[in-house]
């Protein structure tokens, strides 16, 4: 069967949630630590980006999916306000491990939340091509991004 952009996106989501982890059991004053951080950093973003055009944006089109797309692109902008705090912070400080479980959190949260919710208001809107054709515009479009995102 062919991909569908659900199946790109859990496997975004799996990195995530272990990215998050890795980076809480990170120690302090180490190189790991800081690149760990712009690892999830850009693993996020580029996911963001890539999951609001081709999923988010036609679903936002159709009364039944704008408040589930409003809402996840919300939580996409809390998650990019929380980042950019942390990249501000001394990277061995109390607080910034602090931000880092608080990211860690909204992650979690909203990855949950999009694939028991999301995907499922979603699924009822896009038909099975739609699913494919959104899922090969996401992995070219999040490949872009990382490399672009990556380069900075």
């Amino acid at each position: 069967m062919t991909e569908s952009i659900y199946d790109a996106l859990r496997e975004s989501h799996v990195r995530q949630r272990s990215l998050c982890r890795k980076l809480l059991l990170s120690k302090a004053h180490t190189e790991q630590r800081t690149e760990l951080f712009t690892e999830l950093r850009i693993e996020l973003a580029a996911h963001a980006a890539a999951e609001e055009r081709f999923l988010y944006v036609p679903i936002l089109l159709d009364d039944m999916g704008l408040s589930s797309s409003r809402h996840a692109l919300h939580e996409h902008h809390q998650i990019d306000e929380l980042i950019e705090d942390m990249q501000v912070l001394d990277h061995s400080g109390r607080s910034w491990m602090a931000s880092a479980k608080k990211l860690s959190e909204k992650v979690h949260h909203h990855l949950r939340e999009e694939e028991k919710k999301f995907f499922q208001v979603s699924g009822k809107i896009l038909n099975d091509a739609q699913k494919q054709r959104a899922a090969k515009q996401y992995r070219k479009d999040y490949l872009r991004m990382v490399k672009m995102l990556g380069e900075k």
